[in-house]
């Protein structure tokens, strides 16, 4: 099987771009139900999620308006429970190499990942690997997108590697990547991934500094 990594390190920087609600609903394939309950609002489901206002809408064409949602409504809600068990997991080992060297460990940003799996959906959906996508330009223009405050940040990428224990050990043996999860700079992390028709998982690490 075919592995790569690359890396990536900048100071922080303002631009704005638009990310189309079609990679949001490839991103999100496998959905469940939620019946909207008095006092919701589609942020606090998102939030309970983990996921997005953004891929909410994207998946329910039916809500005209995100401000107005109505109690009794049925909505579909992307399911992304598995995808978060791997995600954490090499949050996980990140710190545990971190605290290897008498680092403190990174904070997930649930947030963070939002931007990371959108990258990885990127990647996957357009057959590219690169820290330059040709829908957005730099990943780094989605956390300010998101409204993430930051002042330095890293990614590390890979692709063609199983499972989180197989990609950290990549990473970790890749002395850009090693710097980035071991860099004394950050505070937070974010990772995503996603498989491409092939089943080839693409993943991404996201790092900064708030």
């Amino acid at each position: 099987m075919k592995k790569s990594l690359k890396v990536i390190f900048i100071t922080a920087f303002i631009l704005s771009m638009f990310f189309s609600n079609k990679v949001y609903s490839k991103m999100q394939q496998q959905t469940y139900n939620y019946t909207i309950k008095t006092g919701d609002t589609l942020w606090k489901i998102a939030v309970a999620n983990q996921s997005g206002v953004a891929e909410i809408v994207a998946l329910n064409p039916s809500i005209a308006n995100p401000n107005m949602i109505i109690a009794g409504q049925v909505i579909k809600i992307p399911d992304i429970s598995q995808i978060k068990v791997q995600e954490n997991e090499v949050a996980r080992l990140v710190n545990i190499e971190r605290s290897k060297v008498g680092l403190p460990a990174l904070k997930y940003n649930w947030e963070l990942s939002r931007v990371a799996r959108a990258k990885s959906q990127d990647m996957a959906d357009k057959n590219y690997f690169s820290h330059q996508s040709p829908t957005f330009g730099s990943t780094f223009s989605l956390i300010t997108k998101y409204g993430i405050v930051y002042s330095a940040a890293g990614e590390n990428i890979a692709y063609g590697y199983i499972n989180p224990s197989t990609v950290m050990n990549g990473w970790m043996n890749s002395p850009g990547h090693k710097a980035n999860i071991l860099g004394k700079q950050y505070n937070e992390i974010g990772v995503g991934l996603t498989k491409n028709s092939k089943g080839q998982i693409y993943w991404t690490q996201i790092f900064i500094k708030k």
